[in-house]
């Protein structure tokens, strides 16, 4: 059995999303714990909250010993994108997007 756990519309690129999860995938948890806790980048904080996420599922659906979970898929896809207006010179505007992201995370024993 799996447990997982995932964030939609998380207003963070899902290119700087991904360098975390790379991060991660595959490692046991407290190992990914650990790295995440010292990853300086602003989207380790959503994945470590999401990993944190992640393990109370296993623990509510009864997988196990929590030090043999491991990260099995981790993957981010994106979200629907805000779309904003710049003003430019002359009366024109620049389109400014403003990406999401959908992290999902899986663990399993």
């Amino acid at each position: 059995m799996d447990a997982s756990a995932t964030v939609r519309h998380i207003r963070i690129t899902p290119r700087k999303a991904r360098q975390v999860i790379e991060l991660i995938r595959g490692k046991r948890v407290g190992e990914a714990k650990n790295i995440l806790e010292f990853t300086p980048l602003h989207a380790a904080r959503i994945v470590k909250k999401l990993l944190d996420s992640a393990v109370a599922n296993a623990e509510q659906k009864k997988l196990g010993d929590l030090d043999t979970l491991k990260i099995t898929e981790a993957f981010v896809n994106q979200g629907s994108t805000l779309k904003r207006l710049r003003a430019r010179a002359m009366g024109r505007g620049n389109e400014i997007r403003k990406r999401t992201s959908h992290i999902t995370l899986v663990l399993s024993a």
